[in-house]
C-alpha cells in the first residue's frame, strides 16, 4: 500500500456557472413626496361640511342676539289696580278692629253676663206608669249685665230642664236687650207630659219624693251680642243651675248652685 503523502492530489471541483442579472430599467427622476390619503373604508359615509349644515333641522333658525333688548312695559289693567286697592283697604280694617278689640279686652275689661234664679216652684210630679211622668215646674230666670260700659243683648235662649242627664222639659224664651248693669227677670214654667224616663231614673226620682229632696238640673244656651258704639261681637254662652227642691204639690227652693260660661 502507498502512504498518503505518495498519493495523487484530487481534482479540482468543478465552478458553478456565472448568475445572469438583468439590466436594471432607468429610474425615473425625484418629485416632492405627495400626502396619500387612504381610501375610504366602504361602511363610512362622507358628507361635506355644506351638506351638514344644510341638513340641520335648526340650520335656519337665527341665533339670539347677544344684546338683551328691553321689554315694552304693559299698562296695568285698572280692574288689578281696584282689586289692590280693595285688598289694602280690607287688610287695614281687619287691623284696625283687631287693635280695638285689644283696647277694649284691655281697658274695659268685658265680663260675661249671669244666669241665676232667685226662686222655683215644684207643683206637681206624677206617674201615669213606672216609666212615664208627668211634672210642673216653674222658677224665676235671672239676666244681669254686670259690665258698666257695654250693652248686650240675648239673641237666642233656650232653657232645658234635666233630672240626672234626661231632658223632661225645655223652652225658648223671646230675644231682649240690656243696658250696663241692668237685671232682667223672667219667668219660665216647664211643662212635662208623658215624658220616658229610664228605669233606674223613675226609680230614683220616686226615692227622692219620698225623702222630700227632688234634684234637678237646669241649663240654658244663650247667644249674646256685646255692643260699644260701633263695635259688635257675638259668642255663646252656657248657664247651669242645680236646684234642691221640697217635695210638690208645695215645692219650694231648699238651695241652688249656679254658674255661667263660654
Amino acid at each position: 500500500m502507498l502512504s498518503p503523502e505518495l498519493l495523487p492530489p484530487p481534482p479540482p471541483l468543478p465552478l458553478p456557472p456565472p448568475k445572469q442579472t438583468r439590466p436594471r430599467p432607468p429610474q425615473p427622476l425625484l418629485t416632492p413626496p405627495q400626502r396619500q390619503t387612504a381610501p375610504p373604508p366602504q361602511t363610512q359615509i362622507v358628507l361635506s361640511k355644506h351638506t351638514l349644515t344644510s341638513n340641520l333641522p335648526y340650520h335656519n333658525i337665527r341665533k339670539p342676539r347677544e344684546k338683551t333688548l328691553l321689554r315694552h312695559h304693559y299698562r296695568t289693567n285698572p280692574i288689578v289696580w281696584c282689586f289692590a286697592i280693595l285688598c289694602l283697604i280690607f287688610s287695614l280694617l281687619v287691623i284696625l278692629l283687631g287693635v280695638a278689640t285689644l283696647i277694649i279686652f284691655l281697658v274695659i275689661k268685658p265680663r260675661n253676663p249671669v244666669f241665676d234664679t232667685p226662686n222655683a216652684n215644684l207643683n206637681v210630679i206624677y206617674f201615669d206608669s213606672p216609666e212615664y211622668f208627668n211634672g210642673d215646674f216653674t222658677f224665676i230666670a235671672n239676666f244681669s249685665n254686670p259690665n258698666r260700659k257695654l250693652n248686650v243683648r240675648f239673641e237666642y235662649l233656650v232653657i232645658e230642664l234635666y233630672f240626672v242627664d234626661s231632658l223632661i222639659a225645655a223652652q225658648a224664651l223671646q230675644p231682649f236687650s240690656q243696658k250696663q248693669g241692668d237685671t232682667r227677670l223672667v219667668q219660665v214654667h216647664l211643662i212635662s207630659s208623658l215624658v220616658h224616663l229610664q228605669p233606674n231614673h223613675a226609680l230614683r226620682l220616686q226615692k227622692q219624693m219620698q225623702s222630700n229632696r227632688v234634684v234637678y238640673n237646669v241649663r240654658g244656651t244663650f247667644r249674646v251680642r256685646v255692643s260699644l258704639g260701633l263695635i259688635h261681637f257675638s259668642y255663646w254662652l252656657h248657664g247651669r243651675c242645680q236646684l234642691e227642691m221640697s217635695s210638690p204639690p208645695t215645692g219650694v227652693l231648699i238651695s241652688r248652685s249656679c254658674r255661667t260660661k263660654r
